[in-house]
């Protein structure tokens, strides 16, 4: 066993004392890369219901569609930090450009077999490969932001605004890939999602001043580095971040069958709008506030918040009930998400931080699939809204662990990180 005592990279000059959004946006260089991210990122929220609505079309099958939706759910998921790894090693660049160039082919090829009608498995092997190749913008926005503001009071506020920029997102890509499907032709939504992606994806790519730099340390120090999991708060984030995916994945399936049960589909939209509306306003409001509590604090606070508010929804049997309760949901949603994107800068070095970035991305879609799957047979087994029992076993079971292991979640001091591990280690002398 061994210990090494590593230097931190040299501290910059935070941005300023006051944690604004105005201070935030007027951060030199920082549209460079947000007009470009959000462009790049948008297409992924038109994924997995393009897919759905394009599968149970051409197969007129639910569970088809939905296992076909998670396979890439399960893909990205298991492949997000390994192209988070390589981002750090090589560069954002020269992982997006072959990254959205493969995810367009493949998203092509699955629009293809499904408008042919292959066969189930055959869709599965299109999904693994349009899954693993998503571009990881938003953990590479989030580093961009890392290195901008490195130290800086201001990287709540900027959580916090990452935050609110991916619901945005999925506010409008779930609309926009439904009207697609719904009125011009069910494999629209798909093959827009594809073109978007090869536009967004290399557009922000182009903005190569803004990445971060490629870690050019010795074979021997990045042994040090290998994996952001390595770090054992970042494994508690993830099995936290889990909890979070299954709030979406069940309330998607759990609110399509609630709405068809009552024969009012159409509210199926609705109903997750002003889930998602809750998420970014608290979002929002999260990083206007100047936080004086902890953020492993704020952690646990927030997310006993969402648990309770989420074992609260099965019991949920009118529309106006449902819809306060789902707006409840994701007002609690965002201050988690943010005060654990917000604990990735103080508990990772600058080196492994889009691929810690990305297993936490990665969880919410590993556990967004998962419970898609179980919501989806809770839902033909049970009764309708059974699907809803799914965030609730999610959050408690992320909780407990969250509550047990929150000692993990304390930083180390800022100019010096412990590596520990098997193996021999370059030491390097600390002033």
């Amino acid at each position: 066993m061994g210990s090494t005592v590593t230097t931190a990279p040299e501290k910059t000059s935070p941005a300023s004392s006051h944690s604004g959004y105005g201070q935030l946006l007027r951060t030199r260089g920082a549209w460079t890369f947000l007009l470009p991210g959000f462009a790049a990122r948008q297409p992924f929220a038109m994924l997995t219901i393009s897919i759905v609505l394009l599968v149970q079309h051409t197969t007129g099958s639910y569970g088809a569609a939905g296992a076909t939706a998670a396979a890439t759910g399960v893909s990205m998921a298991l492949f997000a930090p390994y192209s988070g790894r390589l981002a750090d090693r090589h560069g954002q660049r020269a992982v997006l450009i072959p990254g959205v160039l493969v995810h367009t082919l493949a998203g092509v090829s699955l629009t293809a077999l499904a408008l042919a009608h292959a066969p189930l498995w055959a869709l599965f092997l299109a999904a693994v490969p349009t899954g693993a190749s998503v571009p990881q913008v938003s953990p590479m926005v989030r580093a961009r932001w890392g290195v901008k503001l490195y130290g800086s009071p201001l990287m709540t506020t900027a959580a916090a605004f990452e935050s609110v920029t991916d619901e945005l997102t999925f506010v409008f890509g779930p609309l926009l890939a439904t009207a697609l499907c719904t009125t011009v032709t069910p494999a629209a939504g798909l093959v827009t999602e594809a073109g978007l992606t090869l536009f967004g994806g290399l557009l922000f790519a182009a903005q190569k001043g803004t990445q971060p730099p490629v870690d050019s340390s010795s074979g021997a120090a990045r042994v040090q580095h290998a994996s952001a999991l390595r770090v054992p708060g970042v494994r508690v984030l993830v099995v936290t971040f889990l909890g979070i995916g299954s709030v979406f994945g069940g309330m998607q399936v759990a609110l399509a069958a609630f709405t068809e049960s009552i024969g009012e589909p159409g509210l199926n939209g609705v109903l997750y709008g002003v889930f998602a509306a809750g998420n970014m306003l608290s979002g929002i409001a999260c990083g206007a506030i100047a936080w004086k509590v902890a953020p492993q604090r704020r952690l646990v606070l927030g997310y006993t918040a969402l648990a309770l508010t989420a074992s609260a929804l099965w019991t949920a049997h009118s529309v106006l009930l449902l819809a306060g309760l789902g707006l409840l949901v994701g007002m609690c949603i965002a201050p988690a998400l943010i005060t654990g994107y917000t604990l990735v800068e103080a508990l990772v070095p600058a080196a492994a931080r889009t691929e810690a970035f990305t297993w936490l991305t990665g969880a919410v879609a590993l556990g967004q699939a998962t419970a898609v799957t179980v919501a989806g047979q809770l839902e033909d087994r049970l009764w309708d809204g059974a699907g809803f029992l799914v965030p609730m076993g999610g959050t408690v079971l992320a909780l407990v662990t969250l509550v047990s292991l929150r000692s993990l979640l304390v930083p180390q001091q800022r100019n010096r990180m412990v590596a520990r591990g098997v193996g021999h280690r370059v030491p390097v002398t600390v002033d």
